[in-house]
């Protein structure tokens, strides 16, 4: 009777073994799905407005600055560029000039909401374009690992490259926000048999955020080191290292003028 008992329970523990293999699978997609929904329902409510200190650097490019956003843009207030210091009374010039500039203004609200839009609709897709499993937990988060999925049918070029990727994605429990996300190209993507763009496989990508605030939160580490050319990326470059910190939260309404004369208060 004892033999029959155990042989019973070696049967239902090998079920449950098989069922939470299964349910971590499903239970993986689940969290990423509330993380997704989670994160657009905080972008849609998200009005606020923040100074920070940026240092952006691309093979051609390396710029050091404070940065502040307004309703109507961004003002940047430029300290270092390409290695040239710039001194105080062209830091603030530059910064009249923008203000006085509406087409300049415009520009870049244009080209932030294209970005904008473009992480939206990729944001969205990480649910279904990927194979998820739950790989860990620690200090109150979730550690995912996700492979591309093959019955995933990208619908744009931005989707193509998106759905190459494999790595591991962080997700804070309490409140369902992503920490971290980050993976590699794990075969190469050519658009036009490679004479429009080519991205090879290995190319790395690292975005890392925290809190701000108490439903805020904010990119503070973008590592992107793709090896290839794409045509399509306008405002996205394939090697690019940028860094955001010292965040301090401005009124909502702030404008141009006044974000002038808070930036000009901060040294390097």
């Amino acid at each position: 009777m004892l033999k029959r008992r155990s042989w019973c329970w070696c049967l239902i523990l090998l079920g449950l073994i098989g069922l939470s293999r299964a349910a971590l699978g499903e239970d993986a997609k689940q969290i990423v799905q509330q993380a997704v929904k989670t994160e657009l329902t905080a972008n849609d409510n998200d009005h606020s407005r923040w100074l920070y200190f940026d240092v952006d650097k691309k093979p051609k490019s390396e710029v050091t600055q404070w940065v502040a956003e307004t309703p109507k843009g961004d003002l940047h207030r430029v300290m270092r560029q390409n290695g040239q210091e710039f001194p105080a009374d062209q830091q603030r010039k530059k910064m009249d000039e923008f203000i006085r500039d509406s087409d300049a203004q415009a520009q870049q609200r244009k080209a932030g909401q294209h970005d904008e839009q473009q992480a939206t609709d990729l944001t969205k897709l990480l649910p279904d374009a990927f194979t998820w499993t739950t790989t860990g937990s620690h200090d109150g988060n979730t550690v995912l690992h996700f492979k591309p999925d093959s019955k995933f049918h990208a619908p744009n070029r931005e989707a193509r490259v998106f759905a190459a990727m494999e790595g591991d994605m962080t997700v804070n429990d309490a409140q369902h926000r992503i920490v971290s996300l980050k993976g590699h190209l794990v075969r190469d993507v050519k658009f036009g048999g490679g004479l429009l763009a080519t991205l090879k496989a290995g190319g790395t990508f690292d975005v890392e955020r925290r809190q701000l605030d108490s439903n805020v939160w904010q990119i503070t580490e973008t590592h992107v080191h793709i090896q290839g050319h794409a045509l399509f990326f306008k405002s996205i470059s394939e090697q690019e290292d940028e860094e955001k910190s010292k965040f301090k939260r401005l009124p909502d309404d702030i404008s141009f003028q006044q974000v002038e004369q808070e930036l000009l208060k901060y040294e390097k």
